[in-house]
């Protein structure tokens, strides 16, 4: 009797052990280094104790989510050198890179890294912001002060039959300056814009050189968003939640300029009818998923960093929702982290990334990363990897980290790999892909 209980005390701690070890197996989860939150393996990034530490989540996986690693294995390849203070690049169909600078250059670098002299420009006369200097061939007037500058770029969605650019900038206005967007054509030997005019006009126009947001993404119907910042003076925020301004929101309209007719608040009385959607901090990543979507990420105060999944009309709630807390280390004043009527982001970082350019990975290179999203770290200096499952975060890995740089860009490029600027006064073209 007492040998039967010896073994079948025996059978049933090593069945226990078998089941315990097959709900803690990482491998059982993502496939990855880590874990889903809730297993005993899962171990988040560290990225410091949180500036709010008293703010919790609204559901689990909103913030500090399971760290992963890639099984894919990848190479780093400096593709140019040289670059002054680069914002953005968009690879060209054919071969190339156009990038944008932010001292207010925008140039082509070659598929062998070969950079190319500034583009010249033609600004009709009679169009806004016209100065002698843009009459004779520079772009838009471009004020490069503080966060200003020459911004993003994006091509036409028919980029290969009509070779029109359109890039956001900091433009300069009398009173101060404002994000502006311009279009214009490119020429066939790929050395001048032409037809350059502006189609959009973020307002009121504001003295200071801080929060100008800017990223463009069009969507599969050929219409353009924008996203803007909320210019950073506290006197500014309470225009993030009104409707006769463009601050803090992101704004779509047809390539010519005009508003599409199905914008959200085109009959509302006193609203600009440019508006998606409102409740922004500072947005300066955008992209579109493979289903058509607007993802964002934009920029927190101490904290707050978010990642939203973008929808009409809705309201994401800065400054009267957010995570964080003010650069001083006091609450934002008013503030709450929850409440009716607004959207939570679906993840946000406390401490920040303090992001800067974005991409939705839909590319064949690495199977792995298909519906990842990619964001650029300025002063965490990274490069971060969103793996998402029914919109939520699932786990989360940030690359680039030994290279010490600050990511301002990312996007994908024809072949599948990743091509990234680093934001600095000699910056650098990086191409990740797949190690030979």
């Amino acid at each position: 009797m007492k040998r039967s209980r010896i073994i079948f005390f025996m059978i049933f701690v090593l069945m226990s052990s078998i089941v315990a070890c097959g709900q803690d197996d990482p491998k059982t989860e993502l496939g990855t280094k880590g874990a889903k939150t809730g297993s005993s393996q899962c171990k988040p990034i560290n990225m410091g104790k949180a500036n709010a530490d008293e703010q919790k989540p609204a559901f689990p996986n909103q913030t500090r989510v399971c760290e992963v690693e890639s099984k894919s294995a990848y190479e780093v390849t400096v593709i140019a050198k040289g670059l002054e203070r680069p914002w953005a690049v968009e690879p060209l169909p054919n071969g190339g890179f156009l990038i944008t600078e932010k001292t207010g250059q925008l140039r082509i670098v070659s598929a062998k890294g070969e950079v190319g002299e500034p583009l010249r420009g033609v600004l009709p006369v009679g169009q806004g912001g016209v100065t002698e200097a843009s009459r004779e061939g520079g772009l838009p007037p471009i004020t490069a002060r503080g966060q200003g500058g020459l911004l993003d770029v994006a091509l036409s969605p028919d980029f290969k039959n009509d070779y029109t650019i359109f890039w956001s900038f900091s433009e300069r206005r009398e009173g101060g300056s404002g994000t502006s967007v311009a279009r214009g054509v490119l020429s066939e030997d790929r050395t001048s814009l032409e037809n350059v005019r502006v189609i959009f006009r973020a307002l009121p126009t504001d003295s200071n050189g801080l929060h100008f947001g800017s990223r463009l993404a069009f969507d599969p119907d050929g219409k353009l968003f924008i996203t803007t910042g909320d210019r950073f003076d506290r006197r500014n925020r309470p225009k993030v939640q009104k409707f006769d301004n463009h601050l803090g929101k992101v704004l779509r309209i047809n390539p010519d300029g005009t508003v599409p007719e199905d914008n959200p608040f085109t009959n509302k009385n006193g609203a600009k009818p440019e508006i998606w959607d409102l409740g922004h901090r500072n947005i300066q990543s955008a992209a579109i998923d493979e289903k058509g979507r607007l993802w964002t990420v934009e920029h927190g105060a101490r904290g707050g960093d978010e990642l939203n999944l973008i929808e009409k009309g809705k309201n994401y709630g800065w400054p009267v929702v957010t995570y964080g807390q003010e650069y001083s280390g006091s609450p934002i004043p008013g503030a709450v982290t929850q409440k009716e009527g607004y959207v939570q982001p679906v993840y946000y970082w406390d401490p920040v990334i303090a992001p800067s350019g974005m991409e939705v990975y839909e590319g064949d290179a690495f199977p792995e990363w298909k519906g990842n999203i990619f964001i650029g770290g300025l002063a965490s200096q990274r490069l971060v990897r969103l793996v998402i499952e029914n919109d939520r975060v699932v786990g989360e890995e940030h690359l680039l980290r030994e290279r010490r740089a600050r990511i301002r860009d990312v996007r994908e490029g024809p072949d599948g790999a990743l091509y990234v600027v680093t934001d600095a006064r000699n910056g650098e073209l990086l191409k990740i892909s797949p190690r030979k």
